[in-house]
């Protein structure tokens, strides 16, 4: 039985290796393995901290030399969106959204393909096949959704974009997302956070965890368009500076992993 791991996971860490955001710096992660029984008291505990689920794995960036990653959530009580992101949902407002379970589909995996051949072809998940990407979609030990977004062509609904998003105690943690490259000029990816700050405002829930936040990262600065966004750095949310994008180091990432691990508040 695993009934006292609510209370006492193993938490490990990875050995170190290439940064995939920073050049000449290198990562680790701290992490934990989430169970059936306690997975989704532990994830909502954790993301509440700065964790990032995948699968049925929840980390951390744990490096010695750096502290850019920081976990980003939207505050979606005191957001309100700008001019651009008002066309931006204006251009977007003939898709349908629909909340299904976490079940791979073939018109899936195809649009997944796509992306990944059009905007990450040398990232580390291209190749990945069909049954790694049900592993990914399926996998889930907590309160998850595909959040689908269709067209209607030909008489039918089609998926043009799509995000495995998590329900969280107090939010909805957008997990992975990916979408038909061809509309990459509506701001579709833009779009789709937008309508979970939405969605999560017609739900009641007060957050959506937007996972990593990188300083100095072209590829992660998108995030910092949605203010007000806090981020996980010593050891608590922090309102992230509109004008300066304060980049405040965490003190507690710099600690031994057992200091680290010894911090972590357990439901």
């Amino acid at each position: 039985m695993r009934h006292s791991l609510l209370n006492h996971p193993q938490f490990y860490v990875t050995a170190p290796q290439s940064c995939p955001y920073l050049e000449d710096k290198q990562e680790r992660k701290l992490f934990t393995t989430l169970y059936e029984e306690d997975g989704v008291a532990l994830n909502n505990s954790l993301s509440q901290q700065g964790f990032r689920r995948s699968q049925n794995v929840i980390y951390r960036p744990s490096c010695t030399d750096c502290a850019s990653c920081q976990s980003a959530r939207v505050k979606v009580s005191e957001f309100s969106p700008s001019r651009s992101q008002k066309r931006v949902l204006s251009r977007n407002k003939h898709l349908t959204r629909n909340l299904k379970t976490p079940w791979a589909r073939e018109s899936h995996y195809q649009l997944f393909n796509r992306y990944l051949d059009s905007r990450h072809a040398d990232g580390g998940m291209a190749g990945m096949d069909e049954g790694e990407f049900s592993a990914m979609i399926e996998e889930t030990p907590v309160n998850t959704r595909l959040v689908e977004y269709s067209i209607y062509r030909d008489g039918e609904s089609v998926p043009v974009a799509v995000c495995l998003s998590d329900l969280l105690q107090d939010g909805i943690s957008m997990v992975y997302s990916f979408f038909d490259p061809d509309l990459a000029k509506d701001s579709i990816g833009t779009y789709m956070i937008l309508d979970h700050i939405r969605l999560a405002r017609e739900s009641g829930l007060s957050y959506v965890y937007l996972g990593y936040w990188v300083q100095d990262s072209p590829k992660m600065d998108y995030k910092s368009k949605f203010m007000p966004l806090e981020t996980y750095r010593d050891g608590g949310w922090k309102t992230l500076d509109p004008k300066t994008c304060n980049r405040s180091t965490s003190v507690l990432d710099r600690q031994p992993v057992s200091r680290q691990v010894a911090a972590i508040h357990l439901p």
